[in-house]
């Protein structure tokens, strides 16, 4: 498997950030990763989610990379069921996404830090 460019996004990463926005965009600030596979799945199709496990792992690296943050729910909004973490994406996460929106399909979006 090839290495990862520094500073890129996989195909998967990205597909998450734009589905994000988009949410964003419609008034759902926050997402839980059952959610948002169920959504890719029906929107796209999404081929890159092989098991659960590729999307927890995307989205944490997602959080590494400063463009998304997370938290658990209250146990209280769990009502009878485990609790979720919810994601939401940063400033930085909304710049990203909307540079990958823009450049789709032509090139793979760039991480850039935020200024300090």
């Amino acid at each position: 498997m090839p290495r990862r460019k520094r500073d890129t996004l996989l195909p998967l990463e990205t597909e998450i950030l734009g589905l994000a926005l988009s949410m964003r965009r419609a008034g759902h600030g926050t997402f839980h990763g059952f959610g948002l596979a169920q959504t890719m799945r029906e929107q796209s199709g999404s081929r890159a989610l092989t098991g659960h496990g590729t999307l927890y792992k995307a989205l944490g690296r997602l959080e590494e990379f400063g463009l998304l943050t997370s938290h658990w729910e209250d146990a209280a909004a769990a009502e009878g069921r485990p609790r979720r973490r919810q994601y939401e994406l940063t400033g930085q996460g909304v710049r990203v996404a909307e540079q990958a929106l823009d450049q789709a399909p032509a090139r793979t979006p760039r991480i850039v830090p935020e200024p300090a």
